[in-house]
């Protein structure tokens, strides 16, 4: 069973759909009025699994320059920057919060900032969308989660 179907990434599977007459849905692009509700739990996993492994990363063994998230006394936390606010990147903020990072998220959306500024409150920084604000968090940060999501668009 596939729950996502990347065609354009994988020629060969597309082949052998198309030769084996196989009726396939992509789950991410099953819409209702104008929400993905099948992609949403796929979602919630991929942000809480991008902030686990990007965590992994960070340490020596992996090839990373040894960043604790949590820190430790007399060594500062980890800075997580998280681009885009929607399913992928609260779930990635929930996990990157939980490990003990400082986190901030970036979008679009005045509103949305405002949402999440009233769910985590000082537990988070909040920022808009915006070439200056994108390339000062990323600068200052030890892991960046691409989290943007433009229905029918490639990932920015």
């Amino acid at each position: 069973t596939l729950l996502r179907l990347i065609l354009a990434a994988e020629p060969e599977l597309a082949k052998a759909l198309v030769e084996n007459e196989v009726t396939a849905i992509a789950y991410e692009t099953v819409q209702v009025g104008r929400s993905l509700p099948l992609l949403t739990p796929m979602s919630e996993v991929a942000g809480r699994m991008a902030a686990q492994i990007g965590a992994q990363f960070l340490e020596k063994p992996k090839g990373g320059r040894g960043i604790l998230l949590s820190g430790v006394p007399g060594v500062t936390r980890g800075k997580v920057t998280i681009i885009g606010g929607g399913v992928v990147g609260t779930n990635a903020a929930k996990v990157a919060m939980g490990l003990g990072a400082d986190v901030t998220i970036v979008d679009l959306s005045p509103e949305r900032l405002r949402q999440l500024d009233d769910l985590y409150g000082t537990d988070i920084q909040t920022l808009m969308s915006n070439p200056m604000n994108i390339a000062e968090a990323v600068a200052a940060s030890d892991l960046v989660i691409g989290a943007v999501l433009i229905p029918g668009a490639k990932a920015p």
